[in-house]
């Protein structure tokens, strides 16, 4: 124990982490230490961020999808998915309420689906940023040419969220088939870094096959990688997958993990995940309380929203829908913490 509380203290005053030492935390993990460790992140956040929580409005406007992860419930294979995409007038109408509502980062999410050429989601961030200037828009649609990347920055995409779901190169390969690469995600994230994006990585939590040791390799290289976002949950499996009948990451260990990614990257944007609160009523606000500084509303329409079913029981109505903002404020302001107007840009400056 007198090793745990020298290498809390460590990480606590900053000081850069091994992989060792960040696996014995993890394997430490009980309520007194996640006390601690989430009583210095939220100290840490309140340097950079007060109690500002960010607002982030959602858009999954496609659940159709080429590839086929092995834990991912709009997978190729799932022909028990319900398929759809939004149109461009769609997509528009949505940032247009989200804006009413007061949201000022748009964040238009999908599957790769190849009918969402470069140039259509080049068209829609160009529309975006033309009718709401004041706004970010982030990205989320996997893995592309350094190129594609390049095209999206010029139309005005500020942001890029690509989970690296691994950095284990082995651990990768069981969760994803061989046709897509640790390699390949790994120089994604490096070429949207290069080309000026804010950048989010992040990892499931309690994934098939993940050890403390997997998890401290993701650690080590967030420790590193130096993202600007970190977007974690944990794993829910999802009906018709090979993973549907594996355990479910836990509450527990999620926070733990946000509390220590908050620790290594003090001014880091990291959500309280929809993940996080289907697995727990109070998930986002206990997520918060670790160190989260990020809720992530849905603004697709409501006839969509349980189609895009990643895992099972996905909340997708209620505080999780946008209409309900005023009652996601209500909740956040309990804790201590408010909802404020704003893009909302990281403050980590590499």
């Amino acid at each position: 124990m007198e090793k745990i509380r020298e290498t809390t203290e460590k990480l606590i005053s900053g000081e850069r982490l091994e992989k060792a030492e960040f696996a014995a935390l993890i394997r430490a993990n009980s309520p007194q230490l996640r006390e601690k460790l989430a009583a210095a992140a939220d100290e840490k956040r309140r340097t950079f961020y007060g109690s500002s929580v960010y607002i982030r409005g959602l858009i999954e406007f496609t659940n159709c999808c080429k590839n086929n992860c092995l834990y991912c419930g709009i997978r190729r294979s799932q022909v028990c998915a319900e398929r759809y995409r939004l149109s461009e007038e769609d997509i528009l109408a949505c940032c247009d309420a989200g804006h009413e509502l007061g949201f000022r980062t748009f964040v238009l999410q999908g599957g790769e689906d190849p009918y969402f050429t470069p140039e259509r989601i080049e068209d829609l961030v160009r529309a975006i940023k033309t009718a709401h200037p004041d706004c970010a828009v982030t990205l989320s649609v996997g893995e592309q040419p350094r190129e594609v990347y390049a095209l999206w920055k010029a139309a005005g995409a500020d942001r890029y969220l690509l989970r690296h779901e691994t950095a284990d190169k082995a651990h990768y390969e069981k969760l994803h088939p061989s046709e897509m690469s640790f390699e390949n995600r790994m120089r994604c994230l490096h070429d949207l870094k290069s080309l000026g994006y804010q950048v989010g990585c992040g990892m499931m939590i309690g994934s098939p096959f993940q050890t403390p040791e997997t998890l401290a390799e993701d650690l080590c290289f967030i420790q590193s990688f130096r993202p600007q976002m970190v977007g974690m949950g944990p794993f829910i499996p999802a009906a018709g997958t090979p993973f549907e009948k594996e355990r479910a990451g836990t509450l527990e260990e999620t926070l733990l993990l946000l509390s220590l990614v908050r620790l290594i990257l003090p001014e880091v944007l990291l959500p309280a995940t929809t993940a996080l609160g289907t697995i727990d009523p109070l998930g986002r606000e206990k997520g918060i309380l670790a160190g989260a500084n990020v809720v992530m509303p849905n603004l697709s329409p409501v006839s969509v929203r349980k189609k895009y079913a990643l895992y099972d029981s996905k909340i997708c109505t209620g505080d999780e829908a946008a209409e309900c903002l005023r009652c996601l404020a209500a909740r956040m302001h309990r804790i201590g913490f408010e909802i404020v107007t704003d893009r909302g840009d990281s403050k980590l400056v590499n």
